[in-house]
């Protein structure tokens, strides 16, 4: 089965992910504000829940790291990621596991491959994935390279926040601007496999609407750049 194959199914048949947190409005006041609150989410609604993809983290514990770049090339890429409690009026979730991963500059995956889904086979490396705990304020942060794309997905990165238990609290992916993705694919290190072929909007995963999925991005080509999210989650 390759990737969209796989993907599609995700979207027809019922998983055990579709168990995961939906798309909802927070019934807290919204209004509220104290310090543990998230000031950067407007209306406090869980991120929208995706699929895993075909490359999950297969032992996530074995990856805690805040470096996950490894052997890859790229333009450089900091991570931060905050993780609120919709059920809380978002606020700032401490001590939670975030699980990240994402594929190279050429469209490719660790962990997997040597068949349909991938044809390189990568099986036995670990690159660009990663573990790591919330702060006090909720953030947990990876030092990365800028992703690359494969035909069918527009550029992603994809996220599993558990409980402080291991429960799973929400499997998502963060999608990137357009200008940003095409300014990066224009690079020597990005050129041969050019700009992405599938738009955010045309996207299968994010086709349900990246309004809450959007990363913000700032920084440049000589100085790197820095991707901050925050994901709304349903914790108890």
């Amino acid at each position: 089965m390759n990737r969209l194959d796989f993907l599609k199914k995700g979207f027809s048949s019922l998983s055990v992910f579709a168990a995961l947190p939906i798309l909802e409005a927070c019934k807290e006041d919204e209004s509220a504000e104290n310090a543990t609150t998230n000031p950067t989410s407007a209306n406090c609604a869980v991120t929208n829940s995706e699929t895993p993809g075909p490359f999950p983290i297969k032992r996530p514990t074995d990856l805690i790291t805040n470096n996950i770049v490894s052997d890859r090339v790229g333009v450089p890429l900091e991570i931060n990621i905050t993780a609120t409690n919709a059920n809380a009026n978002c606020e700032i979730l401490a001590g939670v596991l975030v699980d990240i991963w994402q594929c190279d500059k050429d469209g490719y995956y660790s962990e997997y491959g040597g068949n349909g889904s991938q044809s390189v086979n990568l099986t036995d490396v670990h690159f660009l994935r990663g573990r790591q705990i919330t702060d006090s304020v909720g953030l947990a942060s990876w030092t990365s390279i800028f992703p690359g794309w494969y035909p069918g997905r527009a550029p992603h990165i994809h996220v599993h926040i558990y409980s402080r238990s291991g429960t799973s609290l929400l499997v998502t992916q963060i999608a990137s601007p357009r200008e940003i993705c095409d300014t990066v694919y224009r690079q020597e290190v990005y050129a041969s496999h050019g700009l992405q072929d599938t738009t955010n909007e045309r996207d299968m995963v994010f086709r349900d609407g990246i309004a809450n999925e959007m990363a913000q991005i700032s920084g440049s080509l000589a100085n790197g750049f820095v991707l901050s999210h925050t994901i709304n989650v349903r914790a108890l």
